[in-house]
């Protein structure tokens, strides 16, 4: 059986290798968020435009509708004013003409605003539209380029991801966290003792302890100064070496 710190050796040197590869990113992963965010608001604008103007296209559609069934009543009464008996039938029909031409006339004003707003709406609607077709492109174009990065290095990330799984079940549950906690502060979080010093923060160490961290490789020792986890300089690692082992 392999000693714990050979372990975490092995996984701070795929680390290292893995941060390479996500470095190579840069700010796209974080910059495709944004481009995202971006077209997502761009698209709700345009969605609640077009919903507004279907509202009003809508009701354009009905007041038409209304406006002549409005004028056939008027029409319709202005031939029974011929027909009534008395002053009083004449003067009831003569207001509900009037009742019927008060309507017409308050539609066909709001049918005249209706359509200006429209007008105004439809224009503003093609502004949206060429906005949201821009931040698609720029999403699409952030993506092309992940893509192409991914490409290049997927296969070698999926290949350090699995090995490093495989390894960390070797590894103690309370040394993994400990690992995992301190490189929460320090990428990394495994170093070699180089010249009696922390390679971390180039601390000097004490001899007994460097005595300890090359004698008893199944204990974690840590840096008395930064934290970080002390391997013994004997035992460097490549990721070649990891991977061909």
């Amino acid at each position: 059986m392999e000693k714990q710190v050979y372990y975490i050796t092995q996984i701070a040197t795929i680390d290292a290798r893995l941060d390479e590869l996500i470095e190579d990113f840069g700010d796209l992963p974080e910059l495709l968020k944004i481009k995202e965010a971006n077209y997502s608001e761009k698209k709700r604008i345009v969605d609640e435009t077009s919903s507004l103007l279907e509202e009003l296209k809508a009701f354009a559609s009905k007041a038409k509708n209304i406006l002549v069934d409005l004028k056939l009543k008027e029409e319709k009464l202005m031939k029974q004013q011929f027909q009534v008996r008395n002053n009083r039938e004449f003067d009831a029909i003569t207001n509900e003409i009037n009742h019927l031409k008060a309507e017409h006339e308050k539609l066909s004003a709001e049918l005249i605003t209706n359509g200006i707003k429209q007008e105004n709406i439809t224009n503003l609607l093609k502004e949206q539209i060429k906005e949201m077709e821009n931040a698609k492109l720029e999403v699409e174009e952030v993506y092309a380029e992940v893509e192409r990065l991914s490409g290049d290095q997927k296969e070698e990330l999926e290949r350090l991801k699995k090995l490093r799984k495989n390894i960390s079940e070797n590894v103690k549950s309370i040394h993994l966290k400990d690992y995992d906690r301190i490189r929460k502060m320090h990428s990394d979080a495994a170093v070699r003792i180089k010249k009696n010093s922390c390679s971390g923060c180039f601390s000097s160490l004490p001899a007994q302890l460097i005595v300890e961290v090359r004698s008893n490789l199944d204990k974690l020792y840590f840096c008395e100064s930064c934290g970080r986890i002390l391997i013994p300089d004997e035992e460097e690692l490549f990721v070649e070496d990891i991977i061909n082992n």
